[in-house]
């Protein structure tokens, strides 16, 4: 069952088609790859699908429902939630409470309730804290949880900016080239996370990345993009030795 059907997606800047008839479908549960070349219009792809951008062209639904130009926190809603190339934290913040801002998707309460601090408040904060305190055990962050976010080191930012995404309870994840400014060590760590999430969470992922290795390592199927197009689709294994993709990547180098 498909849980992401993208069909016809187009978009332009100044005259400039961007993403040009984009069409992918997803299963439940897949671990599915979106790649190609710099300036491919794959981020634009994952802007459309969360409504930062809305589509000129193009139908994307979700778990059956229509979902094409609503406004971004209406998708998340909808149960579509993301990571950013460049890591998107409130640095401000605690780790705990960035996770807690990811789950005020779920639990609210209204504003005259949280001046008065009346008994829902403290309700809902106290159940807030304690799901916010197992989704950082379970990535290991729970001895940080009282630490700002921005003194974390950058492979654990990279873990609390995905238990942020997953405290809204999306049906999909997207993950924004998750390896970016990764040393080995830490993007092997992050392909063990990605098979965690999946497996833990029962969570359909739908990642951009540029690592190669990473993408052979956990994708199931790929998508690549190449000038707003798709090129290929199909298998890892069929894409990655698909003479048009590698063609794309060497002339991109």
């Amino acid at each position: 069952m498909a849980i992401l059907e993208v069909q016809n997606l187009s978009i332009s800047f100044g005259g400039l088609r961007a993403v040009d008839d984009f069409h992918v479908t997803v299963e439940k549960g897949a671990l599915y790859g979106l790649i190609g070349p710099n300036g491919a219009g794959k981020t634009t792809v994952f802007n459309l699908l969360t409504g930062v951008y809305k589509p000129d062209e193009g139908i994307i639904t979700l778990d059956g429902k229509d979902i094409t130009g609503r406004k971004t926190i209406e998708i998340n809603h909808a149960g579509i939630a993301r990571t950013f190339q460049n890591i998107r934290l409130f640095k401000e913040l605690t780790v705990l409470d960035n996770v807690k801002v990811g789950l005020h998707n779920q639990n609210s309460y209204g504003t005259l309730t949280g001046i008065l601090r009346l008994p829902k408040y403290f309700r809902v904060e106290k159940q807030m804290n304690e799901k916010a305190a197992e989704l950082l055990k379970v990535f290991d962050l729970d001895q940080e949880a009282s630490m700002l976010a921005a003194n974390l080191p950058y492979g654990k930012q990279r873990k609390l900016e995905i238990a942020r995404a997953l405290a809204t309870n999306p049906k999909l994840l997207l993950l924004d080239e998750p390896a970016a400014g990764m040393n080995p060590n830490e993007t092997q760590e992050l392909m063990d996370t990605i098979h965690f999430v999946r497996e833990h969470f029962d969570m359909t992922i739908l990642l951009i990345e540029h690592d190669m290795k990473l993408v052979s390592g956990i994708c199931e199927e790929l998508t690549v993009l190449n000038f707003g197009r798709v090129l290929c689709q199909g298998k890892t294994a069929d894409v990655l030795n698909n003479p048009d993709v590698i063609k794309a990547y060497l002339g991109s180098e």
